[in-house]
C-alpha cells in the first residue's frame, strides 16, 4: 500500500559526504513527520534527524551541524544531506514516514528497507 524506497547510500572515506534519498509511493493521502533512523552492527537502532510537514527539524546530538534533513513534499521524498562523515557513522540508514492513506483519518508509520552507509578511516 506504501513503499519507502531509500537510495543514496555506500563507502566513503572519513571527512566525505553522502547524500540519502527516500522516495514514498502508493496510496497515500498525506505524510506528516519523516525522518532518519540507524542500525550499527550490534546496537539498538537510533534516531539521527526528523522534520515535520512545515520543516521543522530534529537531530541526534551526534550529528547536530554535520548532517542536514529536508523535504519535498510535492515529490514526497525526505533526504539527509551527510558531511564530515565519521567511521562511527557507519550503520544501514533506515527512512521512516507518518502517512495517512487514502479513504483513512489516521497516520500509520512505514519503515525503507535501509541502505548501508561505510564510512573508512
Amino acid at each position: 500500500q506504501v513503499q519507502l524506497v531509500e537510495s543514496g547510500g555506500g563507502l566513503v572515506q572519513g571527512g566525505g559526504s553522502l547524500r540519502l534519498s527516500c522516495a514514498a509511493s502508493g496510496s497515500i493521502r498525506s505524510i506528516n513527520d519523516m525522518g532518519w533512523y540507524r542500525q550499527a552492527p550490534g546496537k539498538q537502532r537510533e534516531l539521527v534527524a526528523t522534520i515535520n510537514i512545515v520543516g521543522d527539524t530534529n537531530y541526534a546530538d551526534s550529528v547536530k551541524g554535520r548532517f542536514t534533513i529536508s523535504r519535498d513534499n510535492a515529490k514526497r521524498v525526505v533526504y539527509l544531506q551527510m558531511n564530515i562523515l565519521k567511521p562511527e557513522d557507519t550503520a544501514v540508514y533506515y527512512c521512516n514516514a507518518r502517512v495517512m492513506v487514502a479513504y483513512s483519518t489516521s497516520y500509520s508509520t512505514y519503515w525503507g528497507q535501509g541502505t548501508q552507509v561505510t564510512v573508512s578511516s
